[in-house]
C-alpha cells in the first residue's frame, strides 16, 4: 500500500483533464522511500516520504 508509515500521506485522486475537456481518473502516488533511522539506540527500517525526510533533516533527526 502507498502511505508514509511517518506523516500518513498517501494516495490523491483526481481527473486528467484534456484539452477537448474529457475527464480520465488519475492517481497521484507519494514519494516513498525506505530510510533506516535509530530509536532509542534500534533500527527501525521506514517506508517514509520525501517531503517527511526533509522535514527529519531540517530538524536534525535525520542524518
Amino acid at each position: 500500500m502507498q502511505k508514509c508509515q511517518l506523516t500518513g500521506k498517501g494516495k490523491q485522486y483526481g481527473s486528467n483533464v484534456s484539452f477537448s475537456q474529457r475527464h480520465t481518473k488519475k492517481v497521484w502516488k507519494p514519494n516513498l522511500q525506505k530510510k533506516t533511522i535509530m530509536v532509542d539506540g534500534k533500527k527501525l527500517t521506514l517506508k517514509i516520504s520525501t517531503q517527511a525526510i526533509r522535514t527529519l533533516k531540517k530538524k536534525g533527526l535525520l542524518v
